[in-house]
């Protein structure tokens, strides 16, 4: 697996919105992480009663690899979502893109990483995908370089 070749990356982003706790929005998401020595860390979105308190698959996904101590080993990130159909399986056709508050957490994995990271953006269903540079999704952003940190 590397950063360029999303499918593997889709195919892991897929079996993580399996597990999607998402009782209000009915919309599931998976994120994966390739990390630096070719791993593999997924992450769900997670809803809350108190919406605010809702999780996105991206920032589960980067907070269990800072929480393993490998925020700067991400080097790729794959996104895949999906409306629930009756069973709690993401469904659609149309590839999803990161939100606006998950393109500044993986801002924040990026630049401590010291890379533009690709991130593939696919659908639950079908082969589409679309490859974007971080850069592309957030241009001039804020960081942890603006701090001098990273």
């Amino acid at each position: 697996m590397n950063a360029t070749d999303p499918h593997a990356l889709i195919a892991a982003a897929r079996d993580a919105a399996r597990h999607a706790h998402a009782p209000y929005s009915r919309f599931a998401v998976g994120a994966a992480l390739l990390m630096q020595d070719g791993s593999i860390i997924t992450g769900a979105n997670f809803e809350n009663a108190s919406y605010g308190l809702s999780l996105c698959a991206e920032t589960v996904a980067i907070a269990t690899a800072s929480a393993a101590g490998r925020l700067r080993e991400i080097v790729a990130i794959g996104v895949i979502g999906g409306a629930m159909d009756a069973d709690g399986t993401p469904t659609g056709t149309t590839p999803v893109s990161p939100c606006g508050r998950c393109r500044q957490v993986i801002n924040e994995a990026a630049q401590m990483g010291g890379r533009d990271l690709p991130v593939h953006c696919g659908a639950a269903e079908g082969d589409t995908v679309r490859t974007y540079r971080l850069s592309e999704l957030l241009p001039d952003a804020f960081g942890p370089a603006d701090l001098g940190i990273g």
